[in-house]
């Protein structure tokens, strides 16, 4: 006699059974429907929507329409719950097979369409990776840069320039990360209306279409700031930074001219790590954070700034990275208690 195994989770509320479903890819959440009629639509609910590289090459010229519409039926559908979290990722397979993108010209996926619907369901987190954005018509709507419900926003889009509206306003946003964008100077403008704005990073954008990168945020805790060295010109570029309550502090890439800092009396840590530039501006720096408590430094011979260092009074750990001589730096750090060496091979 074959026995009945009852089926406990259907038990469940459909709000729990939507956040198990969250955690799957979107394909095997699908799958779930065949299950029974109460599993039947509730995928079409679920708060979590990734579409990445993996799936959109294993879309064919035979199933492209359906999918279309199966997004549609998932993201615009009146009456749906808010969203937590949409995902878009463009796929990198090899350097044989490319990019695989959402943006190829060919299918014609409204990725548009979608950005708009997901904040209209006033979507909490928006991931996005594009690497074929270039000169097409704008993918990344306006309305992204005025919408109160993001929490987090993150932005890779290769060759995409930022053109933020006059009325921008993100409120609620806490966790901004742009990589790999062209910034131009209305980007200032949105960091000071993000009031609430806590971990700030600009990793590998380029800032020759900016005059100033102008960093005004009394709320922010964490910044992160890597500059490509092609990308600066040292007579024009400069960064101002007024965050009081900045915690966290890590540069990268080409040193630019960084100020003021001097108002930064919460900094505790930084990681500086710098490869080419002045030792001007290297000074003057090192000169804004000299109030942290610890420091993990990497820089060239070039630029080394020996005479310029000012004294560290707070400074209790330093993790030092390189080939050159560190000794002498020591006299700046009167009351370093922790030392850690990682030379260069």
């Amino acid at each position: 006699m074959a026995m009945c195994v009852e089926d406990r989770i259907s038990k469940f509320s459909d709000h729990i059974l939507c956040h198990i479903l969250s955690f799957l890819p979107i394909k095997e959440a699908v799958r779930t429907s065949i299950i029974s009629t109460k599993w039947r639509n509730l995928f079409a609910s679920i708060s979590i929507i990734e579409f990445d590289g993996d799936l959109l090459r294993r879309l064919t010229d035979r199933n492209i329409d359906s999918f279309k519409n199966f997004v549609d039926r998932l993201l615009k559908f009146p009456d749906q719950v808010s969203l937590d979290c949409f995902r878009l990722h463009d796929g990198i397979s090899s350097w044989n097979d490319g990019i695989s993108s959402w943006i190829d010209g060919d299918h014609d996926f409204d990725v548009s369409g979608w950005i708009c619907a997901a904040l209209c369901r006033g979507v909490k987190e928006i991931d996005l990776k594009l690497y074929n954005l270039g000169d097409v018509p704008p993918d990344v709507p306006p309305v992204l840069f005025t919408c109160h419900s993001l929490v987090n926003l993150t932005l890779v889009a290769l060759g995409f320039k930022i053109e933020v509206p006059s009325d921008v306003c993100l409120g609620n946003l806490k966790t901004f990360y742009l990589e790999s964008v062209f910034v131009c100077d209305s980007i200032n403008r949105l960091i000071s209306n993000c009031h609430v704005l806590e971990d700030l990073t600009f990793m590998y954008c380029s800032v020759a279409n900016a005059s100033e990168l102008n960093i005004q945020s009394p709320s922010l805790k964490e910044l992160t700031l890597y500059f490509d060295p092609p990308d600066i010109d040292h007579s024009v570029h400069s960064v101002v930074i007024n965050a009081p309550n900045l915690v966290y502090f890590r540069y990268g890439g080409d040193i630019v001219r960084v100020y003021p800092l001097g108002n930064m009396k919460s900094l505790e840590k930084a990681q500086i790590y710098i490869w080419f530039g002045s030792e001007t501006n290297a000074a003057h720096l090192y000169q804004g954070i000299c109030n942290i408590r610890s420091l993990t430094l990497q820089i060239s011979k070039e630029i080394f700034p020996t005479s310029r260092l000012p004294i560290f009074h707070n400074l209790i750990e330093l993790e030092f990275h390189g080939d050159i001589c560190f000794v002498e730096i020591l006299h700046c750090m009167p009351n370093l208690k922790k030392l850690i060496l990682k030379y260069l091979v």
